[in-house]
C-alpha cells in the first residue's frame, strides 16, 4: 500500500521517544496505513482523514460540517470497520431521549431501588462514537453528552465510570444557533468542512472505488482499540518545549484577531500538536505541527483569518524538515482562481457546438465552485466571485 508521506526511517535513526518500543513504532506505521487506506477509498477527503488520524492519536473530538451526501457517515463507518472494537452510531433528533444513547434502566435493579443502566450495545461501551446531526440534541441529553465529550466519563445517578472511547465524531449540516448548543459544539476541538468532491476528481473517485471493489476483504488494514490506546499513551512523551514560546505567541495572535482560544482549549490543543509529531515519527514537536490549529474556527468568517495567521507562522520558519503532509497545504478557496475559472467556463458555454456532456460538466463544476465561494470570508472578494457565478447560472437557466 502506498505510504502516506511520513518518513519512518528518520524516527528509527533517532533514540525515538523515551521508553518507546519497536512495537510502538510499528503501531504508528499501522495507523498511518489505516489513513492511507481511507484516502484511497475517499478521494478528495485527505484533509478530513488526516484530522481523523490526529484526533485518534490525541483522543480528541472531531466535528464534521457539511450537507447530506458528502460522505461524512461513510468515512466514519469505514473507519469503524478498520478498528477492531465496538462502534456506536446514532442520528439525533429533537426528540432523542437519554435511553436511546445510554441504554434503559435495568428493571430488576430498579425494583430493588438501584438506578443501574443496561448499557449493552450502547454509547457507554463503544470505542468509536458517531453522533450524526449532533446539533439536534435537546436539553434532556445535553448535560450527559457534555460529560461524555469533555471528560470521557459516563455519569448517571450513582453510576460513574470512564468510557473506553478512542474518538468521538459529531456531524451536522449547520453550525449552532441556540446558546445551549454552543457548549456542545465547544467540546469538539477540531472542526472541518466536509464538502462535495471537486467534479474534476470524479474520474479518480470512480477508479479508486472500482479498485477497492476488486480487492479482497482481507486486504483491509485493521487496528485494535487497545493499540490506539497505546498510541494515545505516547502523546505525553512528545517534547513541546522547543515550540512553546512560538505556541504562546500564536495563541495571543489568534486572541487579538478575535478568535476565542480559552485556556482550556489552549491546553488541549497541545495534545493535537503532539499527535502531529507522533504520526510523523518525531519525538519533538516542530513549528509546522501547529497546522492543526487551522481547524479551531467557531464560524465560517474565522476560517480565512485563522488560516492566514497559522500559515504565516509556518511559512516564516525555513529550518524544519519532516513536516506533516498537511502542514504546507492551504485549503481555503482562492477568489482570483475561481473568478478566472468561471470566466473560462462562461466563454465555453457560449459555444453553440459544445456537446451536452461538457455542458453537464460545466453545471457540476459551477455548482461546486458556488459552494467553495461561500467559504470566502472576505465579503468584497466573495461578491466579486459570486457575480459571474450568478450570471452564468442565469445563462444556463435561460438556455434550458
Amino acid at each position: 500500500m502506498k505510504h502516506s508521506g511520513h518518513r519512518p526511517h528518520q524516527y528509527l535513526k533517532t533514540k525515538s521517544m523515551n521508553n518507546a518500543t519497536e512495537k510502538h513504532i510499528l503501531l504508528i506505521d499501522h495507523l498511518n496505513s489505516i489513513l492511507s487506506h481511507l484516502k484511497e477509498k475517499f478521494v478528495g477527503k485527505d484533509d478530513i482523514i488526516d484530522l481523523m488520524g490526529i484526533c485518534l492519536a490525541g483522543r480528541e473530538n472531531l466535528f464534521l460540517l457539511g450537507p447530506p451526501g458528502t460522505a461524512k457517515s461513510a468515512m466514519v463507518k469505514e473507519l469503524s470497520k478498520l478498528i477492531n472494537g465496538k462502534t456506536f452510531e446514532y442520528l439525533l433528533t429533537r426528540f432523542t431521549e437519554p435511553n436511546e444513547l445510554f441504554g434503559p434502566f435495568d428493571i430488576r435493579k430498579l425494583r430493588e431501588g438501584d438506578l443501574v443502566t443496561n448499557t449493552e450495545g450502547m454509547l457507554p461501551e463503544a470505542n468509536l462514537i458517531f453522533l450524526d446531526e449532533l446539533l439536534n440534541a435537546n436539553s434532556a441529553i445535553l448535560n450527559s453528552l457534555l460529560m461524555v465529550l469533555n471528560e470521557k466519563v459516563f455519569r448517571r445517578g450513582r453510576e460513574n465510570r470512564p468510557l473506553p472511547v478512542v474518538m468521538i465524531v459529531g456531524a451536522s449540516n449547520h453550525l449552532p444557533e441556540d446558546e445551549a448548543l454552543h457548549a456542545l459544539f465547544d467540546r469538539f476541538l477540531i472542526r472541518v468542512k466536509c464538502d462535495y468532491v471537486d467534479p474534476a476528481l470524479l474520474n479518480n473517485v470512480l477508479t479508486a472505488g472500482w479498485k477497492l471493489e476488486q480487492k479482497a476483504m482481507t486486504d483491509n488494514p485493521e487496528i485494535s482499540a487497545e493499540d490506539i490506546f497505546l498510541i494515545q499513551s505516547m502523546i505525553g512523551e512528545v517534547d513541546l518545549e522547543q515550540i512553546r514560546p512560538a505556541y504562546i505567541n500564536l495563541v495571543e495572535m489568534l486572541r487579538n484577531a478575535g478568535v476565542g482560544v480559552s485556556d482550556r482549549r489552549a491546553v488541549k490543543l497541545q495534545r493535537l500538536i503532539a499527535a502531529s509529531a507522533l504520526l510523523c515519527k518525531r519525538k519533538t514537536a516542530i513549528i509546522s505541527d501547529m497546522w492543526v490549529m487551522r481547524y479551531i474556527w467557531d464560524n465560517e468568517d474565522q476560517q480565512e483569518i485563522i488560516a492566514g495567521i497559522i500559515n504565516s507562522v509556518i511559512e516564516a520558519d525555513k529550518t524544519e524538515t519532516n513536516h506533516h503532509p498537511r502542514a504546507t497545504e492551504n485549503v481555503l478557496p482562492n477568489a482570483d482562481e475561481i473568478f478566472k475559472e468561471v470566466e473560462a467556463m462562461d466563454k465555453k458555454w457560449e459555444d453553440a457546438a459544445l456537446p451536452m456532456a461538457e455542458r453537464t460538466m460545466i453545471k457540476d463544476r459551477l455548482r461546486y465552485l458556488n459552494g467553495r465561494c461561500e467559504w470566502i470570508s472576505n465579503e468584497v472578494q466573495r461578491n466579486y466571485v459570486q457575480q459571474p457565478i450568478d450570471a452564468l447560472w442565469q445563462k444556463i437557466i435561460h438556455s434550458a
